[in-house]
């Protein structure tokens, strides 16, 4: 399923726990793990030592990197290791794409109250434009990673950017054997809020056709699933805030992930901090696979 893992890695701990995650992931799939370094041109990071000029972001990333590559040595994983010079999140996303990797794995903060805080996250910047699946987790306590996932949770509402994130989600469950539970969302106005909203040529909301929608979503998906070859698939059609619904079905369901598309691009980031994926990338407590058309 994967052949090349990239872990942007900066030596923080929440970076170290996804860095198990990530060995974890290239044991199960014989993947290597391509260790990155971004040295942020943003900071003022030359200075001189020992009359020699010197960027101490650059000896930084070196010595990170070097601890990052002596833990996927004693794990048993292949590995290799970059610094590079740049803007973070544009660095990651242009590295994975230009590398050809198949999967970005880092950290997130998880769900925090402040936007601004939130529009500066590396990993929802890397989440909303890069073409690559990216894998990220919370750098949270009540975080579960367990690897292979048994269960694979796959939200969808029929649409072109959650098809992307179905076809990933079961080429994945197929290829370890997991369980696939389809979820499609409605509100109870009549919402389907992972697409928008559903109503008659007068703009009024239907909730029949929500549902209706919804049920169609989830039979496109099982079929989908027969034909990657998922033998245990289940079905689930809730109704209220899409991102709560899908927190809780990871719950209910003991899913080990949620693979969902991801719709962001370069538009207005006002309305794509509120996106379903983004939102569910800062609360889910398993690893979220976010996927855009495309990737």
């Amino acid at each position: 399923m994967y052949d090349d893992l990239l872990l942007p890695f900066d030596g923080s701990d929440g970076a170290a726990d996804v860095l198990g995650h990530a060995a974890d992931v290239a044991h199960g799939t014989g993947a290597t793990v391509h260790v990155l370094f971004v040295a942020d041109t943003a900071r003022d990071s030359v200075t001189v030592i020992e009359g020699r000029t010197v960027d101490v972001l650059e000896r930084e990333g070196e010595r990170v990197v070097s601890e990052a590559t002596e833990a996927l040595e004693a794990a048993g994983v292949d590995h290799d290791a970059t610094v590079r010079q740049g803007n973070p999140a544009p660095t990651i996303v242009d590295h994975a794409e230009r590398e050809g990797h198949d999967l970005i794995v880092m950290p997130t903060r998880g769900h925090e109250g402040v936007s601004r805080h939130l529009l500066g996250s590396v990993a929802e910047k890397v989440v909303r434009h890069s073409t690559v699946p990216v894998l990220t987790t919370r750098m949270r306590p009540d975080e579960t990673r367990a690897f292979p996932y048994e269960r694979i949770l796959i939200p969808t509402d029929g649409s072109a950017g959650a098809a992307a994130g179905v076809e990933h989600g079961l080429a994945l469950a197929a290829a370890l054997d997991a369980t696939v539970h389809g979820l499609a969302v409605v509100d109870d106005e009549g919402f389907d809020p992972l697409s928008g909203i559903l109503g008659d040529d007068d703009g009024a909301v239907n909730a029949v056709d929500g549902r209706d929608a919804a049920d169609d979503a989830l039979d496109d998906l099982a079929d989908a699933a027969d034909r990657h070859g998922v033998a245990e698939f289940g079905r689930h059609v809730e109704r209220g805030d899409p991102v709560e619904t899908i927190v809780a079905a990871v719950a209910e369901l003991d899913a080990h992930a949620v693979v969902m598309g991801a719709t962001g691009d370069h538009g207005d980031e006002r309305v794509l901090l509120g996106s379903v994926a983004e939102r569910t990338v800062r609360t889910a407590p398993v690893p979220v696979i976010t996927v855009r058309d495309g990737g």
